[in-house]
C-alpha cells in the first residue's frame, strides 16, 4: 500500500567518502578456479598457442585438447560503487505530558518510516534523539523503549540535533532529514520563539526536509503546531502532521514521504 501511494524523498548523490558498497563483476581471468567458472574460449586459446609453439598443431587434423595448465577461470573483481549518503534524525518527546500511548504512537509511526525508507535506499544512518526539560541521543533499543518524565524544552533538543548535524554531516555530503514527534507542549513561549528562529536561521540551510508529528494529548496544549505553521505558513521544507491517535499514522506517513522530497 505505502509503495504504490507514496512519492520518495529525492535523495541526490553526495559524497562517497563514508558510505559505499562493492560492486562484485567477473572481469578477471585466473589459472585456477572451479570448472563452473572455466573460460572456454580462454582455455581453447591457450591450448591453440600452446600446441602451435610446440609444432604438435595440424591445420588438417584441428583437433585442440587443453591440458591442465591451459585452463583459464572467471575471476571477479570488487570495485567501490558510492551510495547514496542519507541521515535521518529522530526526535521524540518522552516528557510528563506525553502519555504511553502518544509515546508508543510515535514508536510506531517512526518504525514504518525508517522500515519504508531503508527498503528504498542504501547508505541509511539513522540517529535518535529523546528530550524532555533536557536532550541526549540514544540508540535506537531505548528510543522505542524508554518511559520518562518531567518538563518539555524543545529548543534543548533541536541545539543537539544542529550540533550533531553540523559535525558528523556536512550539508554537501549528506542529505538530511529531520522527523520531530511532540504533543505541542512546550515550555514556554520564549522557547517556542527560540525553536522556530533556529530552524529558520540554522536548520532548514541544512536540511532537505524538517518533518513535525503533533500525537494528540490530553496533557498537552497542542500550541507548537499552530505558532509552528504561523511562523512558517508556506515553507517547503517543513512538513507538519497532527495524529489523533492510531488511525492517523497511516495518513501522517503519507504526508510526510509523499512530498516526493
Amino acid at each position: 500500500m505505502l509503495g504504490q501511494e507514496l512519492g520518495l524523498p529525492r535523495i541526490e548523490p553526495k559524497g562517497s567518502k563514508d558510505i559505499s558498497s562493492r560492486s562484485t563483476k567477473y572481469t578477471d581471468i585466473h589459472n585456477v578456479g572451479p570448472q563452473s567458472l572455466r573460460h572456454f574460449k580462454r582455455t581453447y586459446r591457450e591450448a591453440l598457442k600452446r600446441q602451435i609453439a610446440s609444432g604438435i598443431y595440424r591445420p588438417e587434423n584441428p583437433v585442440i585438447v587443453p591440458i591442465k595448465k591451459d585452463f583459464r577461470f572467471r575471476g571477479w573483481a570488487e570495485t567501490p560503487r558510492p551510495q547514496t549518503n542519507a541521515v535521518i534524525l529522530y526526535i521524540m518527546d518522552v516528557s510528563g505530558s506525553m502519555g504511553d500511548e502518544q509515546k508508543e504512537i510515535v514508536r510506531t509511526e517512526s518504525f514504518w518510516i525508517d522500515t519504508w525508507l531503508r527498503s528504498q535506499y542504501k547508505g541509511i544512518t539513522r540517529r535518535y534523539i529523546i528530550h524532555d526539560a533536557a536532550a541526549k541521543e540514544v540508540d535506537e533499543n531505548t528510543f522505542y523503549r524508554v518511559r520518562e518524565s518531567g518538563g518539555t524544552l524543545i529548543s534543548s533538543a533541536y541545539k543537539l540535533a544542529l550540533d550533531m548535524l553540523k559535525q558528523d554531516y556536512p550539508v554537501g555530503n549528506w542529505n538530511t532529514y529531520v522527523f520531530h514527534f511532540s504533543d505541542g507542549d512546550n515550555w514556554s513561549g520564549e522557547d517556542t520563539k527560540l525553536c522556530l528562529d533556529m530552524l529558520k536561521n540554522e536548520m532548514l540551510p541544512i536540511v532537505n526536509q524538517f518533518s513535525y508529528g503533533q500525537v494528540e494529548s490530553r496533557y498537552g496544549s497542542g500550541q507548537f503546531f499552530k505558532d509552528l505553521i504561523e511562523r512558517f505558513p508556506s515553507e517547503e521544507k517543513i512538513v507538519a502532521s497532527r495524529i489523533a491517535d492510531r488511525e492517523g499514522i497511516y495518513d501522517s506517513i503519507k504526508h510526510f514521504l509523499g512530498t516526493g522530497r
